[in-house]
């Protein structure tokens, strides 16, 4: 589905019907009737419903279906910028693509009220133009010496830097000595793009090939490098292109809370900060880089992928790291994925896109060999760095002692590389102590009432906890089953389990957990980060986190506690994840002079993935999975869609499913499987049931099953979801 031309903007006077899109999720505009002040497609706007008044959009014209005497007039035309025409087509897009209602999309475009309201005016001190001031002890003297040599700046502000309290600040400004006034924003000044650093001949080469694409229009390049290539460096170049043509740039991370990394590599290139966009930022933050951006002021956004529906008024570049990341798929609410609605947002901006990966996903890569995107190739790592070593551990042959997890050889391993002033990270993809805690006495599971779920043991906070809903419960003493007392076992390792086993076996070595449960937030996590580059940890130990494009140059050893995991399952790409995910983990070790080697422990090390993985056959392993994917009808060489049905009641869940079941659509090019029980059966007090729908890739998709479900509504509390293009099947 190609994206549809932009809609011109239009004028409304007094009395004129306009189309007002609201941040809900109903179907369509509402109409209202414009009031004394003219609008324009765009504005933003308070608009009443019912007996509250809510902030929209100006989205177009308005219909003559509600009679004139039916009509409400528009409240008032909001100071703040209106929503470009670019971003409102986005939102028709993506809504008629993900059969999402257009509401629930602008509610992504305008995540933040509080920047609907009006600018608050910040009042700034500068000296009074008078020749004597009162009292001029060595405080005041601070303050006025520090206004003096620079700019403006708030009470607050002048007296952290004056080293002085508010009290002395405020003393000046009674005694006329120091004046407010408010802030005007400065305009904005070219920016300072110094020189990168000097570029291998391939990473060059590439980099010229970007910077054109920036001067081109719309195009999507893949820059497929190995692990410690210097994509980055390589891209960076095209944002000083696209800047000094004076376009916004939008950067997407799948792990933007934990990429302190990125941001200062990024600040030392540019000699400026980005504006950073995720979820963990306070409101006020979020306020400001939304104004920012709508108003074209913030020139580079670093976001999460939620960043990508900000209200851009000029972008130019769009870059995509670790595009094959499946933190840039969204599955609640507007199911999504940023990737694939990035290329469309550049196409509808006539925008430059770079996707970077070191193991692209095999959707890219089959829109290179289309020839729809361009693929730049860098197969060496940077100033002289080599791939590390990897080999598997068979488990069957040399198994970990009983009731402990790490196989002697990384054992040995881990201690050779500690001993040579090394570090090491060990790796498994499991959050918490132990995944299952069972009762030895009855085999009794302790799991969420909530989900489908077994509850996770998290011994450094004691409790056990559910991963889907957040469900807590204290470490209880008495089984509930039979009544047991202490006698719970737990059962399989989590990261926390394998740490107690690694600072048992180097009681010398300072140990570091790194998972989403332990990092409190970025700063924790941009902490951790620094004490490891500073080798003030030796071995780290984590989740997925650990992968996303650290740069550790003394840790040169990776042991995989469980390479198996991953591999099993109804998952269709679950082969492909876990080669990515394991590439990215290996990529960790010998990133600088020192080489690096891998050990994957397996009880399967015979299995495709990890054969490719030992033998650095990527290309071989993709061409392989394609083949069998191209076979199958399987994406990305057909079409899967999603219909999840949930409710609070089984029985009516199952009740609508029955009927959905008797009216799905059939024939030569498209079937509709189910409907089953979710792997999760039951989320968040929820029943859940699937349908699995797969077509030919002609097949309009979205309009079979936009008939089929529009056909057969469901009614609260019962809820249907659709997931084009889904990536999880749970």
């Amino acid at each position: 589905m190609d994206p549809a031309e932009i809609k011109p903007s239009g004028g409304f006077s007094q009395g004129v019907r306009v189309q007002v899109l609201l941040p809900l999720p109903l179907a369509g505009p509402l109409d209202y009737r414009v009031g004394a002040e003219p609008l324009a497609v765009g504005d933003v706007v308070s608009v009443p419903l019912g007996r509250r008044h809510l902030e929209g959009v100006v989205w177009g014209a308005g219909t003559s279906v509600l009679p004139d005497h039916k009509l409400k007039t528009v409240a008032a035309r909001l100071d703040c910028p209106a929503v470009p025409a670019v971003s409102r087509a986005f939102v028709d897009w993506v809504a008629d693509y993900t059969l999402a209602a257009p509401g629930a999309v602008l509610r992504m475009v305008m995540p933040v009220p509080a920047a609907l309201a009006p600018a608050p005016v910040t009042y700034v001190c500068r000296p009074a133009a008078v020749a004597d001031h009162p009292r001029p002890t060595p405080a005041r003297r601070r303050v006025l010496d520090r206004l003096a040599d620079g700019p403006p700046l708030t009470v607050a502000d002048l007296a952290r830097e004056a080293g002085v309290t508010p009290a002395v600040v405020k003393g000046l400004i009674a005694a006329g000595a120091v004046v407010l006034e408010a802030r005007r924003p400065a305009p904005d000044a070219a920016p300072y793009l110094p020189a990168g650093p000097a570029l291998s001949p391939a990473q060059a080469e590439a980099a010229g090939a970007l910077t054109d694409a920036t001067r081109g229009g719309f195009s999507v390049s893949l820059l497929d490098g190995v692990t410690g290539s210097g994509k980055t460096e390589v891209y960076f170049e095209a944002i000083a292109s696209a800047l000094a043509q004076g376009r916004q740039v939008l950067v997407l991370l799948p792990e933007i809370a934990l990429s302190a990394q990125f941001l200062s590599r990024f600040a030392r290139r540019f000699a400026m900060e980005p504006a950073v966009w995720h979820s963990d930022l306070g409101e006020a933050r979020r306020r400001d880089t939304w104004r920012a951006v709508a108003a074209g002021a913030a020139r580079v956004v670093v976001g999460a992928r939620s960043a990508l529906f900000l209200p851009f008024p000029d972008l130019g570049l769009i870059v995509i790291d670790e595009e094959h990341d499946g933190a840039f798929k969204q599955e609640d609410g507007v199911a999504y994925h940023a990737r694939d609605m990035a290329v469309v947002r550049g196409k509808l901006g006539k925008a430059a896109v770079i996707l970077a990966s070191a193991t692209p996903s095999l959707e890219t890569l089959a829109n290179v060999q289309a020839g729809r995107y361009r693929k730049l190739h860098l197969p060496d790592r940077h100033a002289g760095a080599v791939l590390p070593d990897i080999q598997s551990i068979d488990l069957r042959k040399t198994p970990p002692p009983r009731g402990q997890f790490l196989a002697p050889p990384l054992r040995q391993a881990l201690a050779e590389t500690l001993k040579a002033g090394e570090q090491a990270m060990l790796f498994l993809n499991r959050r918490g102590y132990a995944p299952l805690t069972l009762c030895r006495t009855c085999g009794h599971r302790l799991r969420c009432p909530h989900c489908t779920a077994w509850l996770v043991d998290h011994r450094g906070r004691n409790h056990l906890a559910c991963h889907h809903c957040g469900f807590v419960l204290p470490r209880p003493r008495q089984c509930p089953e039979c009544g047991a007392e202490d006698d719970f076992a737990a059962c399989g390792p989590g990261v926390e389990r394998i740490a107690e086993e690694a600072g048992a076996l180097f009681p010398e070595a300072r140990l570091a957990v790194m998972a989403s449960d332990t990092m409190t937030g970025p700063a924790a996590a941009s902490a951790l980060v620094d004490k490891v580059a500073a080798h003030e940890i030796d071995l780290l130990i984590g989740t997925q986190i650990v992968a996303k494009g650290h740069h550790f140059p003394l840790l040169t050893l990776v042991g995989v506690v469980d390479a198996d995991l991953g591999l099993e399952g109804g998952d269709l790409r679950a082969g492909e994840r876990t080669l990515q995910l394991l590439s990215q983990v290996a990529g960790r070790a010998g990133r600088a002079e020192r080489p690096g080697r891998v050990l994957l422990q397996s009880f399967d090390p015979d299995h495709p993935v990890l054969a490719a993985l030992a033998a650095g056959d990527r290309d071989g392993f993709v061409a392989r999975e394609a083949d069998s994917r191209r076979a199958a009808g399987m994406p990305p060489y057909g079409r899967l869609a999603a219909v999840i049905v949930s409710g609070p009641d089984a029985d009516s869940v199952d009740a609508l499913c029955r009927h959905l079941a008797r009216s799905a659509p059939s024939g030569p090019d498209i079937e509709v499987l189910g409907p089953v029980p979710a792997p999760l059966a039951l989320l968040r007090g929820r029943h859940r049931r699937r349908f699995l729908i797969r077509s030919a890739r002609a097949t309009p998709l979205q309009t079979r099953l936009r008939a089929w479900l529009g056909a057969n509504p469901a009614r609260a509390p019962i809820r249907i979801q659709v997931d084009i293009d889904p990536y999880g099947f749970l």
